[in-house]
């Protein structure tokens, strides 16, 4: 299927209190923060959500929250990809019944199943529900990578919205964009290369750095799509340098030390994640100033 959404989506990070539990405060102005500078859709438990650090409780709590709290004023797509084929299946029913728009469904990790494997647990999932469902491929992080041939026969499973492409190869990139142009939509996941998967007829894409800088990253979607190659390479420029900050340790460290830095109370990740390094922090609140941005607290 195409067209589940087109423009950007934030894939949020989680914030966490004091307490070790989810700021729920923080998280409604995050929420809010994000539907009034444009963005068009909410990735909620995705990868940058810490979902693998938190309990079934804390998930389904962030999730009826998440409907709740937007209103319907962009869509929520709930991460609910597993490595095992049976718990993707439960959550994705469960994501479905509170509310979710689509799912964000990431690739079986650490088993390394082969790509017949991949086709019969997208199909398994898909089959199970009636919403949208975006495979999401980061083999860096998983271990297996969705080959174009692979995401060709994926784009025939009738909800199937689309792939999120992570894996990092441009080459790959584009041959899975000419494989299913048409059939389901590509969106990138990488935000150094949100401009030329755009460019190649990306339907959108799905940033960690528009947790900070969310409008910046919806004029880019803008400028690609109407043509003005120009402005979308000036602004991309601007935003390389932050970009590259989000992501001088793994994400989302990065991303929740600058929420916290410019007020949105992104707090501390959860162990075996650690805080930002100390001269991170400098270099980050550097980086945040030199954008523009107002930096008050560290």
């Amino acid at each position: 299927m195409v067209g589940f959404f087109n423009g950007t989506a934030t894939a949020m990070i989680t914030p966490f209190a004091a307490d070790g539990g989810v700021d729920f405060g923080a998280f409604g102005k995050m929420i809010d923060f994000q539907i009034e500078n444009g963005t068009d859709a909410l990735v909620i438990l995705g990868t940058t959500g810490e979902p693998a650090t938190m309990t079934e409780e804390e998930k389904e709590a962030v999730m009826r929250f998440s409907v709740q709290r937007a209103k319907g004023r962009a869509k929520i797509v709930f991460g609910s990809g597993s490595n095992c084929t049976a718990h993707a299946v439960e959550a994705s029913k469960k994501a479905q019944a509170l509310g979710a728009d689509g799912l964000l469904v990431v690739t079986p990790y650490y088993n390394k199943c082969t790509q017949n494997g991949i086709v019969a647990y997208y199909e398994a999932v898909a089959g199970a529900v009636d919403i949208p469902v975006i495979c999401y491929n980061v083999p860096p992080r998983t271990g297996v990578n969705i080959l174009p041939a692979t995401m060709e026969r994926l784009a025939a499973i009738p909800n199937i919205a689309g792939v999120k492409e992570a894996c990092g190869n441009m080459e790959q990139i584009c041959e899975t964009a000419r494989r299913i142009r048409g059939k389901c939509d590509l969106y990138s996941g990488d935000d150094n290369l949100n401009l030329p998967i755009l460019a190649i007829g990306g339907a959108g894409l799905i940033s960690v750095a528009s947790n900070i800088v969310p409008k910046e990253t919806k004029a880019l979607y803008n400028f690609v799509k109407a043509g003005d190659l120009a402005s979308a390479n000036a602004i991309q420029d601007r935003m390389l340098p932050l970009i590259d900050a989000m992501f001088m340790e793994v994400n989302p460290i990065p991303a929740k030390a600058a929420a916290e830095m410019i007020g949105l109370g992104g707090g501390a990740p959860r162990a075996p994640l650690t805080e930002l390094e100390p001269a991170h922090k400098e270099q980050l609140a550097r980086v945040l100033r030199d954008f523009g941005l107002n930096v008050s607290a560290r």
